[in-house]
């Protein structure tokens, strides 16, 4: 199984920034594309980026767009989130996980979970004044 440690997470106040670092633990991060999740209380885990192995493709969900970045450095082995102009709704436990990438027809980029992935205890985000 593959398994991923996040950090990061904190307390901001809305508008606030964060960055989110995912490393791999026992293997190599560059063989995989990597994805971030989150699941607030009382939801269901979503989706909110991902980026192709080599980092040139990424993707995301539509209500971070041209707030989080996603990026990789597979030198260092970890991948990052960074989250600007934080909004309440953000608030949530965040995962990364190693996912399978694709694409449509249209050439936009899309990934879904592997099944291999040991999750672990993830970051907490807050968005609060």
């Amino acid at each position: 199984q593959l398994q991923l440690v996040e950090s990061g997470g904190g307390l901001v106040q809305p508008g606030g920034s964060l960055r989110l670092s995912c490393a791999a633990s026992g293997f190599t991060l560059d063989s995989y594309a990597i994805g971030w999740f989150r699941q607030a209380p009382g939801k269901e885990r979503e989706g909110v980026s991902c980026i192709s192995n080599s980092g040139s493709s990424t993707d995301y969900l539509d209500s971070v767009k041209g707030r989080f970045t996603i990026s990789r450095d597979n030198a260092k082995n970890t991948v990052y989130l960074q989250m600007n102009s934080l909004k309440p709704e953000d608030t949530a436990v965040y995962y990364c996980a190693a996912v399978t990438g694709n694409y449509y027809p249209s050439g936009r980029y899309f990934c879904t979970l592997r099944g291999d992935n040991y999750w672990g205890q993830g970051t907490q985000v807050t968005v609060s004044s």
